[in-house]
């Protein structure tokens, strides 16, 4: 999946279309993420030790396919793909490509998201 929590993203389609937000959580089995303030959903909670009853509004998940990462270069939902960096911050598309490019064996190589329409790395 190349959303991740943190991530700032743009949504796609919805009610809640052209919105941004911030990546809560991201449930990788049913690839749904949770996006802070978001599709908002009231929920009917019963009385539990500690816990009072009452209707309670918290953030629902709305599919990855729904989302984008966005762009603040181009203020809007972009397309990622991955790279690694290799020597001298330079990017390859396979990660051997990127550990050939140190003379040390043992060096280590970053993947990244990277947009290849704008040039943005997202780490």
């Amino acid at each position: 999946m190349k959303i991740k929590r943190g991530d700032v993203v743009i949504i796609l389609s919805g009610k809640e279309r052209g919105m941004q937000g911030r990546v809560l959580r991201v449930d990788t089995k049913s690839d749904r993420v949770f996006v802070e303030g978001r599709n908002i959903v009231k929920v009917h909670r019963r009385a539990i030790a500690g816990q009072e009853a009452g209707i309670i509004s918290k953030e629902a998940s709305v599919h990855v396919s729904n989302v984008a990462l966005y762009s603040e270069k181009v203020k809007r939902g972009v397309r990622v793909c991955s790279r690694y960096v290799g020597k001298d911050d330079m990017l390859y598309e396979s990660k051997r490509e990127a550990l050939n490019s140190f003379s040390d064996p043992a060096a280590h190589v970053a993947k990244v998201r990277y947009c290849v329409k704008t040039g943005e790395i997202f780490k």
